[in-house]
């Protein structure tokens, strides 16, 4: 494994490049390691993210960061009740040449970028959101049924508050399904706080130094998909999101009293190929049991939907992830 995989990249420059994209977003983002790490994964995977918190956590600066320390395109959209498509794919203008003819040109919206932040996702109206739906999917726009290719690489990193209801409008299963992961941002610590109030409120703002491009980018999330995985292990993955299901024989009380739907296949996929990804980051060739349950609730807590029982009791997805974890054994047999 020294040497490189179709000759782009080797096992031990991925590890260096994603050590250094760490500890060079650090010097703005103060904790979130995990939440740092993986969005990074999302990135390297070539998948997008739903970042939910509440606001001032740092959702909308660490996107920033990223896309400048990644060299890569950014585009901010504010999503808002009135936003409406042609504000995020483009529209066709009428321009007048220089002999007086008049015609129809296209006008790209901001989704034409690499990094594509969909700030405040859950506050546009249905219409607006499924705008994003096929970029995100099939990484093309149709306008005017003529269709237009975003540039590679290409992810969407959006943001949601939990905690406000006034005016917003869930992301429907469909959508939620496209986001390879959903990261739960938390309030920063004691020590965490002391550092953000020592960072932002002085006159010193440092240089981020441009650690990789999109085609190193990509090139990552090739070389991670050429690692090896166990046929057991890659069983273990197939048994936790069938345990989701609640009409699954293998799907535990837990599950059959409070989930009404379980994950669809892309959440075994995002578990598989992100356990690559943070294994290569860990500087092994080979995923373990526990990279599939470290990823897990990241890549499954979006696509389960709890019956009415569940919600009225407070049950929330990670609670379900962790239970299946409990009951699903590491070897088939249960040993």
């Amino acid at each position: 494994m020294a040497t490189a995989i179709q000759g782009t990249m080797t096992p031990e420059e991925f590890r260096e490049i994603t050590t250094r994209i760490e500890q060079e977003v650090g010097r703005i983002i103060v904790g979130q390691k995990d939440i740092v790490r993986y969005v990074m994964v999302s990135i390297i995977s070539g998948g997008h993210v739903l970042l939910e918190g509440v606001p001032g956590l740092g959702k909308t600066a660490l996107v920033r960061t990223l896309a400048e320390v990644l060299e890569l395109r950014f585009s901010r959209i504010q999503f808002t009740p009135d936003l409406m498509p042609a504000d995020i794919v483009g529209t066709n203008i009428l321009l007048e040449d220089q002999h007086g003819g008049r015609q129809f040109r296209f006008q790209p919206g901001p989704i034409f970028a690499n990094l594509v932040l969909a700030d405040e996702i859950n506050r546009a109206t249905p219409k607006t959101q499924s705008a994003l739906l096929e970029a995100m999917q099939e990484r093309t726009v149709t306008v005017s049924n003529q269709t237009y290719r975003v540039e590679r690489p290409f992810f969407v990193l959006a943001t949601q508050n939990p905690i406000d209801m006034e005016g917003t409008y869930p992301l429907p299963e469909a959508q939620l399904d496209r986001f390879f992961f959903k990261l739960q941002v938390g309030f920063p610590k004691e020590d965490e706080l002391m550092e953000i109030l020592g960072r932002t409120t002085g006159g010193d703002k440092p240089n981020l130094s441009k650690i990789a491009d999109g085609q190193k980018v990509m090139a990552m999330g090739e070389l991670a998909r050429h690692i090896p995985v166990a046929t057991h292990v890659q069983n273990y993955v197939a048994r936790i999101v069938l345990s989701t299901h609640p009409d699954s024989d293998s799907a535990p009380p837990f599950v059959k009293q409070y989930v009404r739907f379980g994950s669809s296949p892309r959440g075994a996929q995002a578990m598989m190929l992100s356990s690559k990804i943070v294994a290569l980051m860990d500087g092994r060739f080979n995923v373990a049991f526990e990279d599939i349950r470290t990823v897990a609730y990241h890549a499954l807590r979006h696509r389960l939907i709890l019956n009415f029982e569940g919600e009225a009791e407070g049950i929330d997805a990670d609670k379900v992830i962790e239970e299946i974890l409990k009951t699903v054994p590491e070897d088939k047999e249960g040993k």
